[in-house]
């Protein structure tokens, strides 16, 4: 190549550099995060534009319909949040005066969701699909008025279509049929028959979002909820999809946890549906029928549960506060399940910290994906990292750990949809619940416990004695965490 040509496309491509190192710092990320993007740009020059553009622009709203839209919104769940707003102050006087952490921990919540503590409400442990699956249809099977369901993945399986003909059949009988799904997290797994039998069938059946719409494609909705008649909600780990009943090859089992609610925590499970579905679809949920009064049996519960949620446009990092608060805060331990292990510096430094100062840190996650390998790489040096703290972390050996659990002192937990990885703390839309009961807590702890005897335990000895290629493998798989 001509000198000329050469000392061109070098001055070029330094300019690009230029420009795009000034673009990403100017975006104030963790410096981990810019780093890692600088990396791909410089590696990847033209595949790394389109890799930032399809799924590393920090959430922006495009004109002034967001901002519209949320402050309608905002005035729409006043008055929800005003009715419950007695068993907010009643459980976090009870709170105050039983455990001060618990109530700074629900203080935390509401200030970064402005979610309250609700009290009247009954709560079912729904442990793996076997247990979930059946207490969900049979719900659906009792609907008289609305059936609302909102997940990451459909799969237009056997299980779906056993679920589109129970759907179908309750709108032949004039039930309101609304069901949100993620096009990306159900790209492989709908067909365009399946929708169009759906909504032909009178069911509302809507993507989040549009894939077209490439500027936000990175932005998933990974909540898993479903509302029925405004008095029942399920929400956990769990998809719609017959692998979690059947899994797949080379798992023996899919391991969850979801629960079933009812009570007024419902409405709050219901008001998040709302507002996800007026941002798809435009139509407004926010009607009387639709948030019932909490049933008379239930009047006097004291059960504290709060919803807490998490996305790309949340001011703040809702769930990963949570979870940092839940860690530094244990005095005596802290149990949590994942199936994936990404870290940032601060819920890895919190986790150290919690360990070094002798709280009981056992960390659960799965050893393998189902169809990802990087992550699980790039987390073996997190586990390294964490195991050296003398944090235990344990591997779950009989199937797939798809669980999303933290347990602190045995005293309050938090199930949800939420991972702990960089991802469900700042990209997806997460909905975690937050039960401040012990009974609850102890009876998951209890599950816990149950399942570290089908774990092996990840060691750092262990860890150092792998070949060196596969620990470079996994050195190089962390330099790209930030943008898993």
């Amino acid at each position: 190549m001509p000198a000329p040509i050469l000392t061109a496309l070098s001055l070029g491509f330094a300019a690009y550099l230029v420009v795009i190192g000034v673009y990403i710092i100017a975006e104030n990320r963790r410096p981990s995060a810019t780093l890692a993007w600088m990396l791909l740009f410089a590696l990847l020059p033209g595949v790394g534009v389109v890799l930032y553009l399809l799924f590393g622009r920090q959430h922006q709203n495009f004109g002034l319909t967001g901002k519209l839209m949320r402050q309608e919104l905002d005035a729409r769940l006043a008055p929800l949040i005003a009715g419950l707003e007695p068993e907010h102050r009643e459980a976090l006087a009870r709170m105050e005066a039983e455990d001060g952490s618990a109530a700074s921990l629900s203080e935390l919540v509401r200030n970064t969701t402005r979610s309250t503590v609700t009290t009247r409400n009954r709560i079912e442990l729904l442990q793996d699909a076997p247990n979930a699956y059946p207490r969900l249809i049979e719900d659906l099977r009792g609907a008289t008025h609305s059936i609302h369901l909102q997940y990451f993945s459909w799969n237009a399986d056997d299980f779906g279509e056993e679920l589109k003909a129970i759907l179908t059949e309750k709108a032949a009988q004039g039930v309101a049929v609304r069901i949100l799904y993620d096009p990306v997290g159900s790209i492989f797994m709908l067909r365009r028959g399946y929708i169009r039998q759906m909504r032909a069938g009178g069911v509302r059946f809507e993507p989040f979002s549009k894939l077209w719409r490439v500027h936000t494609i990175s932005y998933r909705n990974h909540r898993k909820i479903a509302v029925i008649d405004g008095r029942v909600g399920h929400t956990g780990g769990l998809n719609i999809g017959g692998e979690h009943l059947h899994p797949p090859r080379g798992f023996r089992l899919w391991r969850d946890t979801n629960i079933r609610m009812t009570g007024s925590s419902v409405a709050l499970l219901q008001a998040v549906f709302a507002v996800d579905w007026r941002n798809a679809t435009g139509e407004d949920l926010f009607q009387p029928d639709h948030f019932p009064p909490t049933p008379a049996e239930l009047q006097d519960a004291r059960l504290p549960v709060q919803l807490t949620l998490s996305g790309p446009d949340s001011e703040w990092q809702a769930i990963r506060q949570l979870y940092f608060a839940m860690i530094v805060g244990a005095r005596e331990r802290v149990y949590l399940q994942s199936p994936f292990f990404i870290l940032d510096t601060s819920i890895a430094e919190a986790l150290k910290a919690a360990a070094l100062s002798g709280v009981d840190v056992r960390v659960m996650i799965s050893e393998r994906g189902a169809r990802q390998y990087v992550p699980y790489w790039a987390a073996n040096t997190y586990m390294r990292e964490i195991a050296a703290s003398g944090a235990q972390v344990l591997l779950y050996q009989p199937g797939y750990l798809h669980a999303k659990t933290v347990i602190a002192d045995g005293r309050v937990c938090s199930i949800g949809s939420a991972n702990i990885d960089i991802r469900s703390f700042g990209i997806n839309y997460e909905l975690n619940a937050v039960i401040y009961d012990e009974a609850f807590s102890q009876r998951l702890e209890r599950d816990f416990l149950r399942d570290m005897q089908d774990c092996r335990e990840f060691t750092v000895e262990g860890y150092r004695a792998r070949n060196p290629l596969l620990r470079f493998r996994d050195s190089l798989a962390r330099l790209f965490s930030p943008l898993m």
